[in-house]
């Protein structure tokens, strides 16, 4: 019976060392980590951004890069360069749309032609306000104006352009004669379908 009793605390003593080791041996590993991440870690570079940082370090020793002041830091952007504004006199654009779509045959053809209008000028409100005044004379203009044109004729940005042209003539032709000024500057389409 000695021997049972003098085996266990024999066992128990390995049993212990064994602990001891593998605990020091973790303890060991993490002081280890601890001083890596303490030393290196601290940085906050991921591999891409120091992969960057060699590549641009190699470029500037080659010559390829310009030499970066001292003063300078690395992560400033670089000063934006601006530009300029020209000294332009600007007018303010006064818009009118036209109620409603404007429906008319085209010349030598069966299609429709079916547009919202809208007129703009540079000129004071008188010029908006006589184009409302007079928008029954003017919607006839407008008509008859369309109704010159081919399908051909409209086919195309060009010919909408040459459309929108004759347009500002009559209507500004027109306006001349009831007012004794025109004072538009342009037609623009808001809609232009061809049935």
């Amino acid at each position: 019976m000695a021997d049972k009793e003098t085996d266990e605390p024999k066992k128990k003593g390995g049993l212990v060392k064994i602990i001891g080791l593998v605990f020091g041996g973790l303890l060991l590993i993490g002081v280890g980590l601890g001083a890596g991440f303490f030393m290196f870690g601290g940085q906050g570079l991921t591999p891409s951004a120091e992969i960057e940082q060699i590549i641009e370090r190699k470029l500037k020793e080659s010559g390829q890069l310009p030499e970066e002041d001292a003063e300078v830091a690395e992560d400033a952007e670089p000063a934006l360069q601006k530009k300029e504004t020209p000294s332009v006199d600007t007018f303010v654009t006064s818009y009118f749309e036209f109620d409603g779509n404007f429906t008319s045959n085209l010349r030598e053809s069966r299609k429709f032609l079916q547009l919202g209008v809208g007129i703009s000028t540079q000129y004071d409100e008188t010029v908006v306000a006589n184009v409302e005044l007079h928008q029954l004379a003017l919607r006839s203009e407008i008509l008859g104006t369309v109704s010159d044109f081919t399908e051909e004729d409209i086919s195309g940005k060009e010919g909408r352009d040459r459309l929108a042209a004759k347009m500002v003539e009559a209507i500004n032709a027109k306006l001349e004669v009831l007012e004794g000024f025109g004072g538009i500057d342009s037609v623009h389409f808001t809609s232009f379908v061809l049935q």
